[in-house]
């Protein structure tokens, strides 16, 4: 198909707005719906121009915010007239919900640091505990010894603050181990649980496939009996369990009796030996959330069969049911989130630690210039929906460039730099404005007198043909001219009429190593400059948003944000 003014203008158009509403760069993927939706004649021939967007698309992401927008009031009159959009409303509001009475928690177990996943119950938690002017409960649940990392208590703790979230009360579940123990010797009392002794894999069939399990009919006294047997240490791990009552025709046999309490013989990482015999995710979780008053639970739906167990112990002691919500599940992809093998990573010296850029955690994401605003803005949006979502990280990283993009300072960075030398004659000055909308930053001032050398990125110099003219951006034009280049003026003009912008360093810059969140590693060169920003985002202009370190040796370390 050819591509006529009329699309190309149109194209033009689409590609200038929406890479200055993201901060300076769009691409072919997002431009071609809304190109259908104008010019619903090309639905069938898209696959034809595509090449045409994704030329267009690496013009305008070539240029300066500064000059996307000049060149857009050409383009502006291709644009048809947008409706208002209807502004969102935020959060749905919940069920039986009394301003300053409603508690809530965040209750996590004490095996890593958190990550992108544990941020949405975070966000949600305390996004509704503001709303209703109520109390915010943060919770470590680490009853199961053999899944604790001593240094995760305090790692929690800074998330939560990262996050923007402040909790009301603070509570460790290993703390409270005789408050457990109470309210198992109540249910025994009370017929409502039982200590099995029976071969494990016995027992669970004979609650799927039917069978009469004769401890489950013994009274409270050999019940009580048996129980003090499990603490004092005369059953193994494994040899007997206390088990919670519930309905033995349940119609999902996983909800039909379930296990409270086990022997762990393994130390606790924080309380030693003191206890052998430890409560169960369902058994803890329901009596601290009932004595800690919590009104509304938020978790995802693959916790239903949870909620029904503990609703039955809500049942045996007569105590009213909070209001449950169960959200969907969201699925990440290009993420290393599972904690089992980030520790053997770090182990390993695969990883560089809980905030190697490769994953997950927030920490990651902190390191790599991911605000925890644009994190909270997207949980806010996505809500408590129960469909199943995929997380779209073009999404997050679009709320992260319109927080940081205001704040960050532009520089050059000429990744594989390559030496070509300029002929000409003449000296000339470069001013370029650290921010383009904050000419009250200050601008890199770059003196050059030709002939010269500067440093460019290979993969530019390979992209440019001999005779070929491009602009040395905010300095002068060159041209191509078989292995040098040749100056040619100073006319803006060619950069409408489609030529190329590269950046550039003059003198020898600094040795710089950007990291991607894909493992990957970018070396080159950047301004002196950007050591202004050391510990803050940047825009490597042409490349992506870094946040910045500096190694003892000098050498200035990026971490990759995004585009």
């Amino acid at each position: 198909m050819t591509v006529d003014q009329g699309l190309r203008d149109l194209i033009y158009a689409l590609a200038l707005k929406y890479a200055i509403k993201y901060g300076g760069k769009t691409s072919t993927k997002s431009l071609v719906g809304k190109i259908i939706a104008i010019r619903p004649d090309v639905r069938s021939k898209v696959r034809e121009i595509i090449p045409e967007i994704e030329r267009i698309v690496k013009e305008v992401n070539e240029m300066t915010l500064e000059e996307q927008k000049t060149l857009l009031e050409k383009y502006a009159e291709m644009l048809p007239e947008e409706k208002p959009k209807e502004e969102k409303k935020g959060l749905p509001p919940l069920s039986g919900a009394d301003v300053g009475k409603v508690r809530m928690r965040f209750a996590p177990g004490p095996s890593g640091p958190l990550h992108i996943g544990h941020s949405r119950a975070v966000v949600l938690n305390d996004e509704y505990v503001k709303m209703y002017k109520g109390k915010f409960i943060l919770r470590l649940e680490d009853t199961n010894p053999k899944n604790v990392l001593p240094e995760a208590y305090e790692m929690i703790k800074e998330d939560v603050s990262w996050l923007g979230a402040k909790w009301h009360e603070f509570y460790i579940q290993s703390d409270r181990m005789q408050i457990y123990y109470e309210h198992a010797r109540k249910l025994l009392e009370m017929g409502k649980a039982y200590i099995c002794t029976e071969d494990p894999e016995v027992w669970r069939k004979k609650k799927v496939h039917g069978g009469k399990i004769p401890e489950r009919e013994l009274p409270p006294e050999d019940q009580l009996e048996k129980w003090e047997k499990m603490l004092d240490g005369d059953y193994k791990p494994g040899e007997a369990v206390f088990v919670v009552k519930t309905d033995l025709n349940h119609p999902n046999p996983a909800v039909r009796d379930f296990v409270g309490f086990r022997i762990v013989e393994e130390p606790h990482p924080r309380i030693g030996d003191k206890y052998r015999v430890y409560p169960t995710y369902n058994f803890a979780v329901a009596i601290d959330d009932h004595l800690m008053g919590i009104t509304h639970v938020l978790r995802g739906k693959d916790h239903l069969v949870n909620t029904m167990r503990q609703e039955y112990i809500y049942e045996h002691f007569g105590w009213e049911k909070p209001y449950f919500y169960h959200y969907g599940l969201v699925s990440m992809e290009n993420v290393i989130l599972k904690t089992t093998v980030i520790k053997e990573g770090i182990k390993k010296g695969k990883f560089i630690g809980w905030d190697d850029p490769r994953l997950g955690t927030l920490r990651a994401l902190a390191k790599r210039g991911i605000s925890p605003e644009a994190l909270r803005k997207y949980w806010i949006d996505v809500g408590l929906k129960e469909v199943d979502i995929k997380f779209s990280w073009d999404i997050l990283y679009a709320y992260n460039r319109e927080l940081i993009d205001r704040k960050a300072n532009r520089y050059f960075f000429v990744w594989d730099p390559i030496k070509v030398r300029i002929k000409g004659t003449g000296r000339y000055e470069a001013k370029i404005p650290k921010h383009p909308n904050d000419l009250s930053r200050g601008y890199r001032v770059r003196t050059v007198e030709l002939p010269t050398e500067v440093y460019i990125s290979r993969d530019d110099w390979e992209s440019i043909k001999e005779g070929e003219l491009f602009r040395l951006k905010d300095l002068f034009n060159v041209k191509r001219v078989k292995d040098y280049l040749e100056y040619a003026g100073n006319d803006l003009s060619i950069i409408k009429r489609g030529s190329k912008i590269i950046h550039w360093i003059c003198g020898e810059g600094i040795k710089t190593v950007v990291y991607k969140p894909d493992g990957s590693i970018v070396g080159g060169i950047c301004e002196p400059e950007v050591l202004e920003s050391v510990g803050k985002v940047v825009q490597f202009e042409r490349f992506g948003y870094c946040r910045i370190e500096r190694l003892p040796d000098g050498t200035v370390v990026g971490y990759f944000a995004h585009s």
